[in-house]
């Protein structure tokens, strides 16, 4: 088995804007001593790091790729926009869309991300790796064709979907999004299709304020292919895994897909700033082993895990790692030094029952409602 890891460097120096958080900087909003948005390099960076401090780098595929051309960014993106963001780029940088800043060559940076997703998709399918991880920077899942928000200024997965599709690579595709967050731009994109299965398993009401709706099952052809899993703040480590095994892994049987995508946000973890869940390096252990095991029974192992969020800066490389692991069968681990103390932060089991209930109620409407 290998597991090929896509990164680059250039990907780190994505930057811009002027926040605190996510708080436009103004008024009586005062700068921060270091930093701005929490999607800086840092969380990226640390788990490159301490992959290399580990060793299970020699257990990976390290490669990179080539940025996405202007032909692969056209099957989602339309022009207009991509001129737009190409001319403010060169021009020094700036801001489109909602909280999505950059810098000069911020454009070239985006489109590299995207590649490192579309190449290690296409690695996937072509069989040079079994499956793959993209740590891709900036962000992809929020980004509409023409509305970049959320911190994501093109939608790399879907990106790289369309290029595997136009190369007659993949036919059906399944996206699990378990990012903290709405999968908006990913939702949006393939809302009218049956070709691709959309899951977003995320914090009710986190962000967007106003998508994610379980209500929200596609359109026209699409109807059915698109599920939402809105969780309410606080639910951690058996809430997940209970919705993975009774709405997620039920529905991709039932997909059967050529490729299982992962949008792999670590912002559900216990640490991070600007979300409410309780997940822990275990708990994205887990659901790896379970998505793995999914697309081993259903295709071929094809499994590709593509970076979105995740702001603790602490803490996000265990996760990372502990995912690596977990792909790739390396013995290099890296022990989540927080284990006791995370483990003891979990909900008791009268709110594993109340998050249960929730759980159960929503795999009924999605097994009522599965298209035939």
């Amino acid at each position: 088995m290998s597991t090929g890891f896509y990164w680059d460097e250039r990907c780190f120096w994505h930057a811009g804007g002027n926040y605190a958080l996510t708080l436009p900087l103004g008024g009586l909003v005062q700068p921060l001593a270091a930093g701005g948005l929490p999607e800086s390099p840092e969380t990226k960076r640390r788990l490159r790091n301490l992959m290399e401090v580990t060793g299970i780098t020699k257990d990976l595929v390290m490669t990179s790729a080539d940025a996405a051309s202007r032909e692969d960014l056209l099957r989602v993106h339309p022009g207009s926009y991509l001129d737009q963001f190409k001319a403010m780029s060169d021009a020094g940088g700036g801001e489109l869309g909602l909280r999505t800043p950059f810098a000069k060559d911020g454009y070239e940076i985006a489109a590299l991300s995207a590649g490192l997703a579309k190449q290690a998709l296409l690695d996937v399918m072509r069989g040079k790796v079994e499956n793959a991880y993209a740590l891709s920077r900036p962000p992809g899942h929020h980004c509409l064709p023409d509305w970049p928000n959320g911190f994501c200024l093109m939608a790399n997965i879907a990106i790289a979907i369309e290029a595997a599709q136009a190369e007659g690579l993949a036919g059906r595709v399944a996206v699990v999004d378990w990012d903290v967050h709405h999968g908006n731009g990913t939702e949006h994109i393939y809302y009218d299709r049956d070709d691709v299965l959309t899951i977003s398993l995320h914090q009710e009401k986190n962000y967007p304020l106003d998508t994610g709706d379980v209500s929200d099952r596609g359109r026209g052809k699409g109807v059915g292919y698109n599920m939402n899993i809105p969780l309410p703040p606080g639910a951690g480590h058996v809430a997940y895994l209970e919705a993975m095994e009774r709405i997620v892994l039920p529905a991709l049987d039932r997909f059967a897909p050529d490729v299982i995508i992962v949008a792999c946000g670590f912002d559900a973890g216990i640490f991070d700033p600007i979300a409410r869940m309780l997940c822990t390096a275990e708990t994205f252990g887990e659901m790896t082993v379970q998505v793995k095991a999914a697309a081993e029974r259903l295709c071929d192992g094809r499994l590709l895990l593509v970076h979105e969020g995740g702001y603790s800066e602490a803490y996000v490389p265990f996760c990372g790692h502990r995912v690596l692991e977990v792909l790739s069968g390396s013995s290099h681990v890296a022990p989540d030094p927080m284990v006791a103390t995370v483990a003891a932060r979990q909900p008791n089991a009268q709110m594993d029952a109340f998050f249960g209930g929730l759980i159960g109620g929503m795999a009924k409407v999605f097994a009522a409602d599965w298209p035939v």
